[in-house]
Order: C-alpha cells, then structure tokens, then sequence
C-alpha cells in the first residue's frame, strides 16, 4: 500500500505518481480525475472514493474506461459541528485570545455574544432542527433560498421574494453545504458581501467557489464585514502567501470540517470492504 500525503501538482503529476496501481482510494474531492487523466490511468480497475459522490471525479468517463467507481457511507454532523466551532471561534475573536496566553498575556478582545442574534441558513443544507440554533437562543433564520438557473441575478430565490434572500445575506452568519455547480459558483459575490451587516461574521464549510473569494477579501480588508470563518478555498491546499492568511479577521481551517477519526473509520472500513467486494465479484456501492 502507498500513501500520497501531497498533493499533485497537475493531472500530469497525478498520473505519473498513480500509473501502475490497480486499485485507489481517493480522499473526498482532494484529487481530481477528470477523464483526461483516468483515461492515461491505464491499469487502473477500481477507484474508491470517501463518501458517496464525489463531485471530482468523471463517473461516466470511468465507465468508459471499465474503471468501477464506489464510495463509502458517511455521517454530516462532524461538518455541522465544525461549522458551530467556526461561528463560535470567530464570534468570541478565540485565535487572538489563544495567541495571547501563548505569548504571557491576557485579554485582548471584546467578543460579540450570539444571544438573540440572527443566523442565516440560505441553502437546502441541515434541517433548522439539526442546526442547534435554538439552544444557543439565535433566532434560526434557515430558508430554503436556491439559485434561480439565471445567471444574472444570483440573489433572486427560488420559494422566497427577493426581500427575503436580501434578508438572509444582510443576517448571514454560516454558508450551508452546497454542492458545487454552475449555478451555485459565486452564489455569494460582491453585492451580497456588501449587504451584510458590519457586524456579522461569514462561515463557509461548503465549497470555496461558493463565496467570491476575492470580494471576500476586499470585504474583509475593508472592514466592511468584523470576520469570515473559512474552511474551503478556491484552491487547496491554500497557497501559503494568499492574502486569506494575514487578514486579522479571519479565521482559517484547512477543510477539515468533515475530520473526525469515527468518520475516518467509516471511509476506510468501508473502502476495504468495497475493494474485497470487488475482488470478491460480490455487489459494491457502485457511485451514480
């Protein structure tokens, strides 16, 4: 068995390092395989992917190729959690305090409570229930605001006015977890950046594209927004001199929102038995 802990630099890199193997098992959507690659990817019979889809890799093209695809089960409270860590974490300004007892000191912030605060949820993402918003005593603001097909007005709302998907980004607090599309790209952009209140804190655990990032920062740069909470990027891993990384108001993590070792023991029991399975001839989570 061998580990790639790195990422690939390019499809080329990705298939010089991967020819030859039979069988791989791809961490969510950390490596792509488009069909331009997996079709250089000669040997390969059998491609396992953590979860049950996996947007980075061309299914129908694997078909083509007689590659099988499967995936693993899956569990979606780790990233619930994770997004409550990052609200939180940013709300109470946490890396600045943490900062401050590692170096000798002692307080050196003012948090903003979550009391009686809004949180907007626009998206089919967790059920206002499962977002726990109630508990903490934030008035849930979980609409199901979708992307109209058009384009041109990203803000409009399928199954709310236009007030009301203005309302979610005015109150924003988290971005729920899309999945990545044409229609979903840049769902959150400059408009909907500069709609928000100064006070308010953006949290996305779901695709990097989703939110312009370069808006973001000019936002945040701005100070037109106190903090952005971000654990997915335009591109991963984050470049080490991206202007994310020296903003004071934003707090980081590097997409781990889903990184749990209970989670972890489900994709990996799960890819084995996948890949005995299909030593086996017996049936597979065979990927749509």
């Amino acid at each position: 068995m061998v580990v790639f802990t790195k990422a690939f630099a390019d499809g080329d890199d990705a298939v010089r390092s991967l020819a030859g193997f039979d069988v791989l098992v791809a961490m969510r959507e950390r490596t792509r395989f488009p069909a331009a690659v997996l079709e250089r990817l000669t040997g390969l019979r059998l491609l396992v992917s953590t979860g049950p889809a996996n947007a980075a890799i061309d299914v129908a093209g694997a078909r083509r190729h007689g590659i099988t695809v499967c995936g693993t089960g899956y569990e979606s409270h780790p990233a619930i959690e994770h997004t409550w860590a990052l609200i939180l974490g940013a709300a109470r300004n946490l890396p600045a305090e943490a900062e401050s007892m590692r170096s000798g000191g002692w307080q050196v912030t003012v948090g903003e409570g979550l009391h009686g605060k809004t949180l907007g949820l626009p998206g089919p993402g967790p059920s206002r229930h499962r977002s726990g918003a109630g508990r903490t005593g934030i008035r849930d603001e979980h609409r199901r605001v979708e992307p109209e097909p058009d384009p041109r007005d990203r803000r409009r709302a399928r199954g709310a006015s236009g007030d009301e998907a203005a309302a979610v980004h005015r109150e924003r607090r988290a971005v729920d977890p899309w999945v990545l599309s044409k229609r979903t790209r840049g769902l959150v952009a400059a408009a909907e950046l500069r709609s928000m209140k100064p006070s308010a804190v953006l949290v996305n655990t779901s695709r990097g594209p989703v939110v312009d990032e370069a808006a973001l920062v000019g936002v945040m740069s701005e100070g037109r927004i106190r903090a952005a909470a971000i654990d997915v990027f335009d591109t991963e891993p984050l470049p080490a001199d991206h202007q994310l990384r020296s903003l004071p108001n934003a707090l980081l993590t590097g997409h781990v929102a889903y990184v749990t070792r209970d989670l972890y023991t489900i994709f990996y029991q799960d890819a084995v038995e996948d890949i005995a399975a299909y030593q086996a001839g017996s049936p597979i989570r065979l990927m749509e």
